[in-house]
């Protein structure tokens, strides 16, 4: 797999979510977890994602228990400011997140380390300065921002450089292209696209709520678009989609991620990181093959007329969730 960059680190052109690993989509084994974590680093992964919020500390420890001998071998990015408690975008409760993280994940440094969320009690600055002060301490090498509009990470980066951005991207979810993908080419943040499979949707394995678990995020947080009459009507995407990925020699994920790859800014340079997550051995591995798949122009706007968010039915989170992102104001 190619490589890729994030402010000063170098990453393998996809991560690896790994927070199904131990929340979001139904139970985990840790045994099945720490081969998928070694064997993605076989794989050519070499850009982990993580937080605080996760299992609630378990993702963290799963990655800390299953990977401390090889942390040469990988970037390690996790995220601070959104925990069982709520937000906490404060100096003091950043600097007690980082301390707790760096434990589980049995390491002297965070290569990456986010704000998961904006705390709406904290100007953006003051928690800004609080992971740059991280940063001269020798804790954490780059800072970066989750789920927030341009205005806000204009902000940020007038404080410190904004390695990157994480945020929801991928053909059914479009909301960066509102603006946030020029400013980060202004700015210089990498955009990292989390749920770049729409939620397993993209697969064309995903169902709708009446045959998920009541916890699973698809019946809770992101259910509007996997309600029955919403998801048949988006299913109905699904059979040209993979008449696409059929032509082009590869799996409906793997196109969904090559099409984000293939994504070019004003100069020509691709730079976006998506981070698919699973707890599956064989997903992980297909979605490794999509980073050797290079789609032509015409795919490209292929897809972009089939799937985007005018032929999608249904917000990508429930209303309450809309109104607090951030992201959403642009």
């Amino acid at each position: 797999m190619h490589n890729r960059t994030i402010g000063s680190l170098s990453v393998s052109a996809i991560g690896l979510g790994c927070m199904n690993m131990s929340a979001g989509y139904g139970p985990a084994d840790d045994t099945v977890s720490t081969r998928l974590l070694n064997e993605a680093l076989d794989q050519g992964y070499t850009f982990l994602d993580t937080a605080e919020m996760y299992g609630f500390g378990h993702n963290e420890s799963l990655i800390g228990n299953a990977l401390s001998s090889r942390r040469n071998e990988y970037v390690l990015a996790t995220k601070c400011g959104l925990s069982k408690k709520g937000f906490d975008g404060s100096a003091a409760g950043i600097a007690q997140s980082c301390e707790a993280s760096l434990k589980k994940l049995k390491t002297d440094v965070i290569d990456l380390y986010y704000l998961h969320r904006l705390d709406p009690e904290v100007p953006i600055e003051e928690s800004v300065a609080a992971l740059a002060k991280l940063v001269e301490e020798g804790k954490v090498r780059e800072i970066g921002l989750s789920e927030v509009c341009c205005e806000t990470l204009q902000r940020a980066h007038a404080v410190h450089p904004i390695a990157a951005l994480q945020s929801e991207y991928s053909l059914w979810s479009r909301t960066p292209e509102r603006g946030v993908l020029d400013m980060c080419e202004k700015l210089g943040t990498t955009l990292v696209p989390f749920s770049p499979l729409g939620r397993a949707f993209l697969t064309g394995k995903a169902q709708d709520v009446s045959q998920l678990p009541e916890n699973d995020l698809r019946c809770t947080i992101a259910r509007p678009r996997f309600e029955p009459q919403a998801f048949a009507e988006n299913s109905a995407l699904l059979g040209p989609f993979a008449e696409v990925a059929e032509k082009n020699g590869c799996s409906m994920a793997q196109l969904a991620l090559a099409w984000l790859l293939a994504h070019s800014d004003s100069t020509g340079a691709k730079k976006l990181v998506p981070i698919p997550g699973t707890k599956h051995i064989e997903y992980m591995q297909e979605n490794a093959a999509a980073g050797d798949i290079a789609l032509d122009a015409e795919t490209v706007a292929e897809l972009d007329a089939l799937i985007n968010e005018s032929t999608v039915i249904g917000e990508r989170y429930v209303e309450a969730r809309m109104r607090e992102a951030d992201s959403e104001r642009d």
